[in-house]
């Protein structure tokens, strides 16, 4: 049950959006247990974000997991994020922020986990 919430200030086409999302679908599996069958992806594109107090290229990602995950496997998710926000959208490594949060409540389908 991960959500991955990109915001970005850059614009981001259609096709772009598909490309970041499959990414995402591979990269979850960095947490053991974690899958693009039960991932959701949000991607906000051209977003009102200031980042050093400048308006070049940035993204806030925001990732938020049902249970725990290792450090090793959310440095090396971090990496493939970053990876893919560079390769795709130009943003910079040093422009991205990527928060982690996990939860032991999860709902769906009009129940919790």
């Amino acid at each position: 049950m991960p959500f991955i919430d990109i915001k970005t200030n850059v614009p981001v086409s259609p096709d772009k959006q598909e490309a970041i999302k499959t990414a995402m679908g591979l990269a979850i599996t960095d947490i053991p247990g974690k899958s693009e069958s039960w991932l959701m992806v949000g991607i906000q594109p051209e977003y009102a974000l200031w980042f050093k107090g400048d308006k070049a290229p940035a993204a806030m990602v925001e990732v938020s997991i049902f249970g725990k995950a290792s450090d090793n496997a959310l440095v090396t998710l971090t990496s493939h994020i970053t990876g893919t926000l560079t390769d795709k959208l130009g943003i910079s490594s040093d422009r991205i922020y990527v928060k982690y949060t996990s939860t032991d409540q999860w709902g769906w389908n009009g129940s919790n986990f």
